[in-house]
């Protein structure tokens, strides 16, 4: 029997690796704050903030855990969620590198 990762067992549920990226952050958002506010979902083993070259916040950023049901668990407890007076937006990270050669996929 192969082993899989749990949210790739059924064909059904979205496959998920560890790391979610964050959409509509207020410019205030800090990776400190960032980090911590996830942490709510599980262990935050990385969080940052994307900035410009001057160094403003582009408003968005990632969070990496420790596992992807941690992953899930921020998708679908923290979207919509208030962060710094915003509604956050919280989704897989397209370029998680633990999903990088699955050659499928939605």
């Amino acid at each position: 029997a192969r082993k899989r990762p749990a949210a790739a067992r059924d064909a059904g549920e979205v496959r998920v690796g560890r790391r979610v990226y964050v959409g509509n952050l207020a410019w205030s958002v800090e990776w400190q704050e960032l980090k911590d506010f996830f942490g709510a979902a599980g262990t935050v083993v990385y969080a940052d903030v994307m900035k410009e070259a001057g160094g403003r916040s582009k408003g968005c950023g990632i969070v990496e855990f420790e596992t992807p049901e941690e992953a899930a668990c921020a998708i679908e407890t923290l979207n919509d969620s208030d962060l710094g007076g915003r509604p956050i937006n919280v989704r897989e990270d397209r370029e998680d590198r633990a999903l990088k050669g699955n050659n499928g996929g939605g």
